[in-house]
């Protein structure tokens, strides 16, 4: 299926958020390499394998931009965030992320000295092997927002007393990073955030208050931190976020609409499209989009669940996206799954078949609709 009238830059009218299931010979490769049996290079070799089979059913399905499916992570954040300078990863005694009627397996991370994007991250390296294999295709690359450094993480005592030096040097380590993906050929970043959509929850906000955190004064410090990470941004570079409410084994975390962040996200946020979970009532109705009023930014209505296999009515979607055009020009809309199939290495409960059917599913709406 040509991919050419789906947009002539990404955003596209069909898109897709990143993460795809961990196929079963990846899965067994990483068990055997954290068991000490076989060494990187060979679990390299079977993820590359894995990443052209993916990327070729990317291309085949009609999508026009291409992920590696964070294949070669465990987590979608932890790993990016563990291999800045002054972040280190690590197992706390207890307890993981909790969701709704289910907990992630223990993994944290900590600030312990001056941020920095080193020269040799590892994703520079996996965005690369992406490009070299995506042809005339679009490689996507997907690393977390900026927010999710302070969000997700703890500083450890003496490495950051003023929490404004804090959000400064972690503006000017994303500058890094955006300028080093850029240089290795990258022209199609997407940040990943889950910050904002607690900030939708009065349930998470509370609970944020009762730690001692003021929701406000969040909100607009990781504004101004993103907007000065994207200073400089190459004006031929298409930077991208998507406002997540959690994925973990197809549960969730925070309920609310995007009412009380919506007018810093869409008017305030120098980002170029915004991918947005659309796909259950937990995300409210469209009217927050009455916000959108700059027609260089892109919204990608994420109508299409990651979490289960049924496919959505085509009319019922189409419906929707008439819906959303009472606030944003449909020329501004496009249409993605709502999450990731696998924003941790274990996935999402839907079988890879379920998963590639959702995705042409969303090119076939998107060339209807478009068209």
């Amino acid at each position: 299926m040509s991919h050419a009238n789906l947009g002539p830059k990404p955003p596209f009218r069909a898109d897709q958020v990143g993460s795809l299931l961990r196929p079963e010979p990846v899965k067994d490769a990483r068990r055997r390499f954290f068991a000490g049996e076989i060494d990187q290079d060979t679990l390299t070799a079977v993820e590359n394998d894995a990443i052209r089979q993916i990327v070729a059913k990317q291309k085949d399905i009609g999508l026009a931009a291409v992920t590696d499916g964070e294949l070669r992570r465990s987590w979608w954040h932890f790993d990016f965030l563990e291999h800045l300078e002054g972040v280190q990863g690590y197992e706390p005694e207890q307890g993981g992320i909790q969701f709704h009627n289910v907990t992630t397996r223990p993994r944290a991370i900590r600030v312990v000295g001056k941020l920095g994007f080193p020269k040799d991250h590892p994703m520079l390296a996996h965005f690369r092997f992406l490009r070299e294999i995506a042809g005339e295709h679009v490689p996507k690359m997907t690393i977390p927002s900026p927010s999710m450094l302070h969000f997700r993480g703890e500083v450890a005592d003496g490495a950051y007393p003023d929490e404004d030096e804090l959000f400064h040097d972690l503006a000017l380590t994303y500058q890094a990073a955006i300028g080093a993906f850029y240089e290795a050929g990258c022209r199609y970043l997407q940040l990943d955030d889950t910050a904002w959509a607690y900030l939708c929850s009065d349930e998470q906000k509370q609970q944020m208050m009762a730690k001692g955190r003021d929701p406000k004064r969040l909100e607009a410090k990781y504004a101004e931190t993103i907007n000065k990470a994207l200073e400089g941004k190459p004006a031929d570079m298409t930077i991208t976020m998507h406002i997540c409410r959690g994925n973990f084994r197809s549960t969730w975390i925070s309920s609310g609409g995007y009412e009380p962040v919506a007018e810093t996200l869409f008017q305030k946020l120098n980002i170029d499209g915004f991918f947005l979970e659309y796909d259950t009532e937990r995300a409210g109705g469209f009217e927050p989009l009455r916000f959108v009023n700059r027609k260089s930014l892109t919204i990608v209505l994420g109508l299409i669940t990651s979490k289960h296999g049924a496919l959505e009515d085509k009319d019922e979607v189409k419906r929707r996206i008439e819906e959303a055009t009472r606030y944003v020009p449909l020329e501004q809309l496009c249409l993605s799954p709502q999450c990731g199939f696998a924003s941790t290495e274990e996935g999402n409960l839907l079988t890879e078949d379920e998963q590639w059917a959702k995705l042409r599913h969303v090119v076939e709406i998107a060339h209807e609709v478009w068209n």
